[in-house]
């Protein structure tokens, strides 16, 4: 089935991920950490809950002899929300599923695609032996219990993470095994979703339902059969939906990350059959989540799960902002507002959550998740554990750092090609037998001192993100985004022929080779709260920072300057310099570094400022 023809035509397309490839650097190096905790994760205990459900026991799924007091005692297997008992066991797996087939579909990567041949195998089989259809963890007393009105945590969300991965699977990998098995799977959910009227359904979608709406579109696409259609129809949820295109602000003090994933199922369903009605809800969410809310300074708006009111962030700064899942869902929204309609905002929303959502809430050592983003001053991030947690967020986690790369590079009408993330990456175009590589020439901080300056002169360079954009194949135009944060114009080398378009380079492409550098100069500058403007928070480029103090710490200076308050303090590590930062005229000194290398070290991001 073809996806709606009578839509516009996209303003971008996303690349297949087979197509474009991180390559050195830190989102590379985060990726890596990734891979090696999904490759971890052993297949008998990432079924675990899933074999228990369909009374699958036999010694096939046991660990080598030579642990078997271990696993006797059930010291290696899943704990926290994995744990058998708990109400959404079995939510994980689908997550490792489609973040293993997205790594498999991007990198090649034989280990992954033949343990998800496996674990897809495992799946059919708890299938089989549930009588053909069931193949989730959760037991289908659980959905019983919620039609009836009786308290139970959320199982249509624990249901839709397998759906989801057996979909990537089959989208990212051509699986057609994973596909069937999910299509089967729906029978008993339609079955169970048509024994309701429309007003008792309705208030069963009040709790949460995950993606399931995202699910049935995308299966109406894969498969054409129209029981998606009625799904879809049914799973329609008015008391969010009606109310955002009538412009009400329904997010206010709502649970941020149960709207967010049916609104994504709405951006699906509306590409899938065209019906306005679901773009009007995404945009809808959109303008109410973003344009008329504001952020925090790291780009998340969040506070204990739920959605601040609109540009009231500063008595929700505490232990509990800034939820990952929320960051993750949120960037895929943005990315379909790009696609839909171009507007580069949502990739300069995209950019600032990359840096100071996503890398800020893995950690660089052991690539574990923080759930939350502290705010409050003094705060400690609190990192999850391999196999004793797997919160939502460790789920979102494993996702997220297996997409990075195809936020870098869209494709875009008549041939052009669009640079939206200044990610090192290499993106092939067959089609026209082509290629783009995107290289950052100043790792980390993107500057250093300048041997050469003089006595009494200026010993660093103008400080500047440095790009090399290298494009081969036929001719095409190639745009550039201009960063929000530019503090003075671009400066461009290239012999190709370009113009300046508002928050875009425009370059000609002749054919052959055309390397294009790039500097987008910077300072650091001052970010206020929107609630309370002499409290600020200090960013770099896309990158905020992070002062390592152990308590909120007011500062003297000007809240609109940075440099009364901030000054470099560079620092060379073997050939590299990095860029931090030292307090100057305070009464304490306080280093500030990037956000997303803090690790346990106690920190503040913002500071209310007084003068002199």
């Amino acid at each position: 089935m073809t996806a709606n023809p009578a839509a516009p035509a996209p303003a971008a397309t996303a690349l297949a991920p087979e197509r474009v490839r991180l390559t050195s650097g830190t989102f590379e190096n985060r990726r890596r950490l990734n891979r090696e905790y999904l490759v971890s994760l052993t297949d008998r205990n990432l079924l675990q809950n899933h074999l228990l459900e369909a009374g699958v026991t036999d010694q096939a799924w046991h660990l080598h002899p030579s642990r078997s007091d271990v696993v006797d005692r059930g010291l290696d297997r899943h704990w926290g929300w994995e744990t058998p008992g708990s109400l959404l066991r079995g939510h994980f797996l689908g997550h490792w599923m489609s973040a293993a087939a997205r790594e498999a579909a991007t990198t090649g990567d034989p280990v992954l695609r033949g343990r998800l041949e496996n674990v897809v195998a495992a799946l059919e089989r708890c299938q089989d032996e549930n009588g053909g259809e069931w193949v989730f963890a959760t037991p289908e007393s659980f959905l019983r219990r919620l039609g009836e009105g009786r308290e139970t945590w959320a199982p249509q969300y624990a249901i839709h993470k397998t759906f989801m991965g057996l979909v990537d699977v089959w989208r990212d990998l051509g699986d057609e095994r994973a596909l069937a098995v999910a299509h089967r799977a729906a029978a008993a959910i339609a079955r169970w979703a048509r024994g309701f009227d429309t007003a008792r359904f309705q208030e069963i979608l009040d709790v949460e339902t995950g993606g399931m709406l995202e699910v049935w579109a995308d299966l109406l696409e894969a498969t054409g059969d129209e029981q998606y259609r009625d799904l879809l129809d049914r799973y329609w949820h008015g008391a969010l939906f009606d109310a955002l295109r009538a412009g009400e602000d329904v997010l206010t003090n709502m649970h941020a990350n149960t709207t967010i994933p049916e609104v994504l199922g709405a951006a699906r369903a509306y590409e899938v059959t065209g019906e306005e009605r679901w773009r009007e809800v995404v945009t809808a969410y959109w303008r109410s989540a973003v344009v008329e809310r504001g952020t925090f300074c790291t780009g998340g708006q969040t506070s204990g799960e739920i959605w601040t009111p609109p540009f009231a962030f500063a008595a929700r700064r505490g232990p509990k902002t800034q939820e990952h899942c929320s960051v993750y869902n949120m960037i895929r929204l943005a990315d379909v507002v790009f696609r839909w309609t171009g507007d580069v905002e949502a990739l300069d929303y995209i950019e600032t959550n990359l840096h100071n959502g996503l890398l800020a809430q893995q950690n660089p050592r052991t690539g574990m998740v923080a759930y939350f983003l502290p705010l409050e001053g003094g705060a400690r991030k609190e990192w999850g554990s391999p196999t004793e947690d797997f919160w939502c967020c460790h789920g979102t986690l494993v996702q997220a750092h297996t997409r990075h790369a195809q936020s870098a590079v869209y494709a875009t009408p008549g041939g052009a090609v669009t640079v939206a993330q200044y990610l090192p990456v290499r993106a092939e175009f067959p089609d026209r037998d082509g290629r783009i590589d995107i290289v950052l020439l100043d790792d980390a901080r993107y500057v250093g001192p300048d041997a050469n300056a003089g006595p009494g002169g200026d010993r660093h360079r103008p400080r500047a993100l440095r790009v090399r954009v290298t494009v081969t194949g036929s001719a095409s135009r190639v745009r550039l985004r201009v960063p929000a944060w530019i503090s003075a114009e671009p400066r461009v080398h290239t012999e190709a022929s370009w113009h300046r378009a508002d928050r875009w380079l425009d370059v000609d492409h002749p054919g052959g080779e055309t390397e294009i550098a790039v500097e987008f100069p910077f300072v650091v500058r001052t970010v206020p709260i929107p609630d309370e403007p002499a409290t600020v928070a200090f960013v770099e480029g896309s990158t905020v920072l992070a002062g390592l103090v152990d308590r909120e710490v007011s500062l003297i200076g000007d809240p609109d300057d940075a440099a009364t308050m901030l000054a470099p303090d560079d620092e060379r590590q073997w050939t590299q310099w990095l860029t931090r930062y030292r307090s100057v005229g305070q009464s304490q000194a306080i280093r500030f570094v990037p956000l997303h290398e803090v690790v346990d070290e106690r920190y503040s991001l913002y500071f209310p400022v007084r003068s002199a």
